[in-house]
């Protein structure tokens, strides 16, 4: 499974253990940026980019992306039709938006919890499957549709 990772200069950190962490677990990582840290960057243009790559390969890849809070690059990913990123900021969350919502983006607030969590949050996502039932697959399908107004 390939890995989209980006992140603004307040997850650039915490980007770069967890690049090196997911290589090391055998996943095939593409960091999209920001590739040097740069504090006067824009949370927007990562989530641009990791967003853009899933939704040409959302079926066969994932993306993790990392802010201070985790809403900016949250809000910005959601933008597009076929992302589905969740801020997962505890394990039930980030379960849950992998079960429920198929989930194809992680973000997490990297300001706001330990390299421990954050790895924890990434294998959860990682490893947890969509449930396949008529009310999931209902509402997948239904927000699948919705167009931006």
């Amino acid at each position: 499974m390939r890995i989209y990772l980006g992140a603004d200069h307040r997850g650039f950190e915490l980007k770069e253990t967890l690049k090196a962490w997911l290589a090391g677990e055998g996943y095939e990582v593409e960091d999209v940026g920001n590739h040097i840290f740069d504090p006067e960057d824009d949370y927007v243009d990562p989530a641009l980019k990791v967003a853009e790559s899933i939704e040409g390969n959302g079926t066969t890849s994932r993306g993790i992306l990392l802010c201070g809070s985790g809403h900016g690059v949250d809000i910005v990913a959601n933008r597009f039709t076929h992302v589905r990123a969740i801020i997962g900021f505890n394990e039930q969350v980030t379960m849950q938006g992998r079960q429920h919502e198929d989930a194809n983006i992680l973000v997490l607030p990297a300001e706001w919890m330990s390299e421990e969590e954050a790895k924890e949050r990434v294998q959860l996502f990682l490893e947890t499957e969509k449930i396949e039932n008529v009310r999931y697959d209902r509402r997948r399908t239904r927000i699948a549709n919705l167009q931006l107004r």
